[in-house]
Protein backbone atom coordinates (compact mmCIF):
# COMPACT_ATOMS: atom_id res chain seq x y z
CA UNK A 1 0.00 0.00 0.00
CA UNK A 2 1.10 3.19 -0.96
CA UNK A 3 1.91 5.80 2.26
CA UNK A 4 -0.39 8.46 0.06
CA UNK A 5 -3.53 6.34 0.30
CA UNK A 6 -4.46 6.93 3.83
CA UNK A 7 -6.90 9.32 4.16
CA UNK A 8 -7.73 8.06 7.71
CA UNK A 9 -4.58 10.54 8.49
CA UNK A 10 -6.71 13.71 8.48
CA UNK A 11 -9.31 11.99 10.75
CA UNK A 12 -6.99 11.12 13.88
CA UNK A 13 -7.83 13.82 16.24
CA UNK A 14 -10.56 16.31 16.75
CA UNK A 15 -7.61 19.19 16.06
CA UNK A 16 -6.81 17.57 12.45
CA UNK A 17 -10.06 17.08 11.69
CA UNK A 18 -11.49 20.63 12.70
CA UNK A 19 -8.37 21.91 10.81
CA UNK A 20 -9.60 20.43 7.43
CA UNK A 21 -13.62 20.32 8.17
CA UNK A 22 -15.11 21.50 4.72
CA UNK A 23 -18.05 22.64 5.72
CA UNK A 24 -18.35 24.75 9.13
CA UNK A 25 -22.03 26.06 10.37
CA UNK A 26 -22.32 29.44 12.30
CA UNK A 27 -24.85 30.49 14.22
CA UNK A 28 -25.15 33.74 11.96
CA UNK A 29 -26.46 31.89 9.68
CA UNK A 30 -29.40 30.48 11.95
CA UNK A 31 -33.25 31.80 10.89
CA UNK A 32 -35.47 31.13 13.68
CA UNK A 33 -38.72 30.68 13.15
CA UNK A 34 -41.65 31.87 15.95
CA UNK A 35 -45.28 31.80 15.88
CA UNK A 36 -47.23 34.07 17.89
CA UNK A 37 -50.73 33.86 19.09
CA UNK A 38 -53.54 36.38 19.21
CA UNK A 39 -54.95 36.88 22.65
CA UNK A 40 -52.83 34.21 24.50
CA UNK A 41 -51.53 35.18 28.00
CA UNK A 42 -49.16 32.21 28.48
CA UNK A 43 -47.01 30.44 25.50
CA UNK A 44 -49.05 27.41 24.67
CA UNK A 45 -47.00 24.21 23.64
CA UNK A 46 -47.75 22.80 19.85
CA UNK A 47 -47.73 18.75 20.47
CA UNK A 48 -46.72 17.81 16.98
CA UNK A 49 -43.01 20.17 17.97
CA UNK A 50 -42.28 19.29 21.17
CA UNK A 51 -40.43 22.60 22.96
CA UNK A 52 -41.94 24.85 20.56
CA UNK A 53 -44.75 27.05 21.36
CA UNK A 54 -47.35 29.70 20.26
CA UNK A 55 -46.06 33.01 21.83
CA UNK A 56 -47.85 35.64 23.64
CA UNK A 57 -46.37 39.24 22.34
CA UNK A 58 -44.36 39.38 25.49
CA UNK A 59 -42.47 36.08 25.39
CA UNK A 60 -41.99 36.97 21.38
CA UNK A 61 -40.10 39.73 22.76
CA UNK A 62 -38.06 37.51 25.17
CA UNK A 63 -37.75 35.00 22.16
CA UNK A 64 -36.12 38.14 20.46
CA UNK A 65 -34.02 39.27 22.66
CA UNK A 66 -32.82 35.49 23.19
CA UNK A 67 -32.15 35.10 19.44
CA UNK A 68 -30.03 38.48 19.74
CA UNK A 69 -27.87 37.28 22.76
CA UNK A 70 -26.99 33.52 20.93
CA UNK A 71 -26.24 35.51 17.71
CA UNK A 72 -28.54 34.14 15.34
CA UNK A 73 -28.95 36.02 12.12
CA UNK A 74 -32.45 36.24 12.06
CA UNK A 75 -36.54 35.67 12.98
CA UNK A 76 -39.53 34.61 10.91
CA UNK A 77 -42.59 35.70 12.17
CA UNK A 78 -45.68 33.89 11.76
CA UNK A 79 -49.19 34.97 13.08
CA UNK A 80 -52.00 32.87 14.65
CA UNK A 81 -55.09 34.76 14.36
CA UNK A 82 -57.94 34.69 16.45
CA UNK A 83 -60.23 35.23 13.71
CA UNK A 84 -60.37 34.33 10.00
CA UNK A 85 -62.18 35.35 6.56
CA UNK A 86 -61.85 34.84 2.95
CA UNK A 87 -59.77 37.52 2.07
CA UNK A 88 -57.37 37.00 4.61
CA UNK A 89 -58.08 40.53 6.07
CA UNK A 90 -55.90 40.02 9.01
CA UNK A 91 -52.59 39.71 7.11
CA UNK A 92 -53.01 43.46 5.97
CA UNK A 93 -54.65 44.82 8.69
CA UNK A 94 -52.19 46.87 10.73
CA UNK A 95 -53.41 45.72 14.18
CA UNK A 96 -53.48 42.29 12.97
CA UNK A 97 -51.48 39.65 15.30
CA UNK A 98 -48.75 39.58 13.09
CA UNK A 99 -48.62 43.15 12.29
CA UNK A 100 -48.14 44.14 16.25
CA UNK A 101 -45.35 41.52 16.79
CA UNK A 102 -43.55 42.96 14.17
CA UNK A 103 -44.08 46.50 15.84
CA UNK A 104 -43.00 44.45 19.21
CA UNK A 105 -40.13 42.99 18.02
CA UNK A 106 -38.88 45.71 15.88
CA UNK A 107 -39.15 48.09 19.10
CA UNK A 108 -37.46 45.32 21.13
CA UNK A 109 -34.43 44.62 19.27
CA UNK A 110 -33.99 46.81 16.47
CA UNK A 111 -31.48 46.68 13.61
CA UNK A 112 -29.65 44.06 15.85
CA UNK A 113 -30.84 40.78 14.14
CA UNK A 114 -32.88 40.41 10.66
CA UNK A 115 -36.89 40.66 11.31
CA UNK A 116 -38.62 38.56 8.34
CA UNK A 117 -42.52 38.33 8.04
CA UNK A 118 -44.42 35.27 6.73
CA UNK A 119 -45.91 37.13 3.87
CA UNK A 120 -48.87 34.74 3.04
CA UNK A 121 -52.39 34.75 3.47
CA UNK A 122 -53.02 30.50 4.40
CA UNK A 123 -52.53 31.59 8.53
CA UNK A 124 -55.54 34.71 7.78
CA UNK A 125 -57.89 32.68 5.45
CA UNK A 126 -61.26 30.49 6.52
CA UNK A 127 -60.32 28.13 3.62
CA UNK A 128 -56.14 28.06 4.73
CA UNK A 129 -55.29 28.37 1.36
CA UNK A 130 -52.77 31.11 0.54
CA UNK A 131 -54.78 33.23 -2.15
CA UNK A 132 -58.25 33.97 -2.36
CA UNK A 133 -60.20 31.68 -4.06
CA UNK A 134 -62.36 32.21 -7.27
CA UNK A 135 -66.09 30.97 -7.96
CA UNK A 136 -64.30 28.06 -9.02
CA UNK A 137 -62.79 27.30 -5.82
CA UNK A 138 -59.44 27.72 -7.60
CA UNK A 139 -56.61 29.99 -5.79
CA UNK A 140 -56.81 33.66 -8.20
CA UNK A 141 -53.21 33.99 -8.58
CA UNK A 142 -53.61 37.68 -9.68
CA UNK A 143 -55.95 38.89 -7.06
CA UNK A 144 -54.13 37.23 -4.62
CA UNK A 145 -50.99 38.96 -6.04
CA UNK A 146 -52.70 42.33 -5.05
CA UNK A 147 -53.20 41.37 -1.50
CA UNK A 148 -49.71 40.41 -1.06
CA UNK A 149 -48.35 43.41 -2.37
CA UNK A 150 -50.79 45.01 0.29
CA UNK A 151 -49.60 42.64 3.09
CA UNK A 152 -45.58 43.30 2.28
CA UNK A 153 -46.32 47.21 2.47
CA UNK A 154 -47.77 46.46 5.58
CA UNK A 155 -45.19 44.33 7.39
CA UNK A 156 -42.06 46.59 6.13
CA UNK A 157 -44.18 49.79 7.78
CA UNK A 158 -44.84 47.17 10.87
CA UNK A 159 -41.17 46.56 11.17
CA UNK A 160 -40.03 43.76 9.18
CA UNK A 161 -36.44 44.10 7.39
CA UNK A 162 -37.38 40.94 4.98
CA UNK A 163 -40.55 39.71 3.64
CA UNK A 164 -40.97 36.42 2.78
CA UNK A 165 -43.61 35.48 0.30
CA UNK A 166 -44.49 32.00 0.85
CA UNK A 167 -47.95 31.07 -1.63
CA UNK A 168 -45.92 29.97 -4.63
CA UNK A 169 -48.17 33.11 -6.86
CA UNK A 170 -46.95 33.14 -9.96
CA UNK A 171 -45.38 36.99 -10.45
CA UNK A 172 -45.82 37.28 -6.53
CA UNK A 173 -41.92 38.87 -5.80
CA UNK A 174 -42.70 41.78 -8.84
CA UNK A 175 -45.81 42.53 -7.37
CA UNK A 176 -43.96 42.63 -4.12
CA UNK A 177 -40.92 44.60 -5.03
CA UNK A 178 -42.94 47.36 -7.18
CA UNK A 179 -45.36 47.65 -3.97
CA UNK A 180 -42.29 48.69 -1.88
CA UNK A 181 -40.36 50.80 -4.48
CA UNK A 182 -43.43 52.89 -5.06
CA UNK A 183 -43.87 53.22 -1.12
CA UNK A 184 -40.77 54.28 -0.36
CA UNK A 185 -39.10 50.96 0.69
CA UNK A 186 -36.47 50.19 -1.71
CA UNK A 187 -34.24 49.00 0.93
CA UNK A 188 -36.92 46.68 2.19
CA UNK A 189 -35.68 42.60 1.25
CA UNK A 190 -37.33 39.61 -0.29
CA UNK A 191 -36.59 36.09 0.69
CA UNK A 192 -38.98 34.50 -2.07
CA UNK A 193 -40.05 31.03 -1.62
CA UNK A 194 -38.89 30.02 -4.96
CA UNK A 195 -38.64 26.01 -4.57
CA UNK A 196 -41.26 25.43 -1.72
CA UNK A 197 -42.91 21.60 -2.69
CA UNK A 198 -46.28 19.99 -1.69
CA UNK A 199 -44.91 17.66 1.00
CA UNK A 200 -45.66 15.78 4.13
CA UNK A 201 -43.60 16.90 6.47
CA UNK A 202 -45.47 20.30 7.01
CA UNK A 203 -47.89 18.72 9.05
CA UNK A 204 -46.74 19.66 12.55
CA UNK A 205 -46.50 23.80 10.85
CA UNK A 206 -50.41 23.62 10.16
CA UNK A 207 -51.08 22.45 13.79
CA UNK A 208 -48.76 25.33 14.89
CA UNK A 209 -51.01 27.97 13.20
CA UNK A 210 -54.12 26.22 13.72
CA UNK A 211 -54.63 25.87 9.82
CA UNK A 212 -58.39 26.16 8.48
CA UNK A 213 -57.15 24.43 5.32
CA UNK A 214 -59.94 22.72 2.30
CA UNK A 215 -58.35 19.83 0.29
CA UNK A 216 -54.93 20.48 -0.34
CA UNK A 217 -52.12 22.77 -1.98
CA UNK A 218 -51.01 20.71 -4.78
CA UNK A 219 -52.17 23.00 -7.85
CA UNK A 220 -50.06 25.96 -6.55
CA UNK A 221 -46.77 24.35 -4.71
CA UNK A 222 -44.53 22.25 -6.59
CA UNK A 223 -44.42 18.35 -7.26
CA UNK A 224 -41.83 16.34 -5.23
CA UNK A 225 -40.45 14.68 -8.22
CA UNK A 226 -39.97 17.92 -10.10
CA UNK A 227 -35.52 19.08 -9.94
CA UNK A 228 -35.96 21.39 -13.22
CA UNK A 229 -39.03 23.02 -12.31
CA UNK A 230 -37.35 24.23 -9.29
CA UNK A 231 -34.76 26.07 -11.48
CA UNK A 232 -37.39 27.63 -13.73
CA UNK A 233 -38.93 29.10 -10.54
CA UNK A 234 -35.46 30.50 -9.06
CA UNK A 235 -35.16 32.04 -12.68
CA UNK A 236 -38.07 33.64 -12.68
CA UNK A 237 -37.89 34.72 -8.99
CA UNK A 238 -34.46 36.16 -9.52
CA UNK A 239 -35.80 37.84 -12.65
CA UNK A 240 -38.30 39.97 -10.53
CA UNK A 241 -35.62 40.76 -8.06
CA UNK A 242 -35.47 38.27 -5.42
CA UNK A 243 -32.95 38.81 -2.52
CA UNK A 244 -32.43 35.18 -1.10
CA UNK A 245 -33.96 32.57 -2.89
CA UNK A 246 -35.44 29.52 -0.72
CA UNK A 247 -36.01 25.63 -1.08
CA UNK A 248 -38.14 24.14 1.31
CA UNK A 249 -38.27 21.71 3.10
CA UNK A 250 -34.24 21.48 3.11
CA UNK A 251 -33.41 17.27 4.03
CA UNK A 252 -35.63 15.92 1.46
CA UNK A 253 -34.36 18.36 -1.35
CA UNK A 254 -30.59 19.10 -0.67
CA UNK A 255 -30.35 17.68 -4.30
CA UNK A 256 -32.19 20.52 -5.17
CA UNK A 257 -30.52 22.83 -3.03
CA UNK A 258 -27.46 21.91 -4.75
CA UNK A 259 -28.68 23.00 -8.05
CA UNK A 260 -30.21 26.01 -7.00
CA UNK A 261 -26.83 27.33 -5.47
CA UNK A 262 -24.99 26.19 -8.43
CA UNK A 263 -27.08 29.15 -10.35
CA UNK A 264 -28.31 31.56 -7.87
CA UNK A 265 -26.11 34.93 -7.42
CA UNK A 266 -27.80 35.76 -4.71
CA UNK A 267 -27.88 34.39 -1.03
CA UNK A 268 -29.57 30.55 -1.18
CA UNK A 269 -31.83 29.88 2.05
CA UNK A 270 -33.31 26.76 2.75
CA UNK A 271 -36.21 25.75 5.64
CA UNK A 272 -35.68 22.62 7.77
CA UNK A 273 -39.75 22.28 8.24
CA UNK A 274 -41.65 21.35 11.25
CA UNK A 275 -42.05 18.00 10.21
CA UNK A 276 -38.02 17.46 9.66
CA UNK A 277 -37.95 18.83 13.21
CA UNK A 278 -40.78 16.86 14.86
CA UNK A 279 -38.91 13.29 13.44
CA UNK A 280 -35.76 13.84 15.30
CA UNK A 281 -37.45 15.18 18.29
CA UNK A 282 -39.78 11.89 18.18
CA UNK A 283 -36.66 9.68 17.73
CA UNK A 284 -34.69 11.60 20.67
CA UNK A 285 -37.63 10.88 22.82
CA UNK A 286 -37.50 7.00 22.25
CA UNK A 287 -33.70 7.13 23.08
CA UNK A 288 -33.13 6.36 19.59
CA UNK A 289 -30.79 9.34 18.33
CA UNK A 290 -28.65 11.72 20.53
CA UNK A 291 -30.21 15.01 19.51
CA UNK A 292 -26.99 17.37 19.13
CA UNK A 293 -25.09 15.04 17.10
CA UNK A 294 -28.72 14.53 14.95
CA UNK A 295 -29.22 18.08 14.84
CA UNK A 296 -25.87 19.45 13.79
CA UNK A 297 -25.37 16.69 11.08
CA UNK A 298 -28.34 17.96 9.64
CA UNK A 299 -27.32 21.83 10.09
CA UNK A 300 -24.11 20.82 8.36
CA UNK A 301 -25.38 18.65 5.51
CA UNK A 302 -27.63 21.46 4.30
CA UNK A 303 -25.18 23.99 4.46
CA UNK A 304 -22.50 21.45 2.86
CA UNK A 305 -25.57 21.07 -0.23
CA UNK A 306 -25.11 24.89 -0.75
CA UNK A 307 -27.26 26.48 1.64
CA UNK A 308 -25.90 29.94 3.21
CA UNK A 309 -28.76 30.12 5.93
CA UNK A 310 -31.03 27.53 7.44
CA UNK A 311 -34.41 28.85 9.00
CA UNK A 312 -34.69 25.84 11.61
CA UNK A 313 -36.59 25.45 14.91
CA UNK A 314 -33.93 24.26 16.82
CA UNK A 315 -31.55 28.11 16.13
CA UNK A 316 -31.20 29.13 19.53
CA UNK A 317 -29.88 25.71 20.58
CA UNK A 318 -27.68 24.82 17.97
CA UNK A 319 -26.52 28.36 18.24
CA UNK A 320 -25.05 27.15 21.85
CA UNK A 321 -23.17 24.12 20.45
CA UNK A 322 -21.68 25.93 18.26
CA UNK A 323 -19.82 28.38 19.99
Amino acid sequence: MYPSSRPRRLRATAAMRGLVRETAVASRQLVLPVFVKEGATEPVPIPSMPGVVQHTRDSLRKAAVDAVAAGLGGIMLFGVPANRDATGSGGIDPEGVLNTALRDVRAEVGDDIVIMADTCLDEFTDHGHCGVLDGAGRVDNDATLALYAQMAVAQVQAGAHVVGPSGMMDGQVGAIRTALDDAGYPDAGILAYSAKYASAFYGPFRDAVESALLGDRLAYQQDPANAREALREVALDLAEGADIVMVKPALSYLDVVRAVAEVSDVPVAAYQVSGEYSMVEAAVACGWLDRRRAVLETLTSICRAGADLVLTYWAVQAATWLR
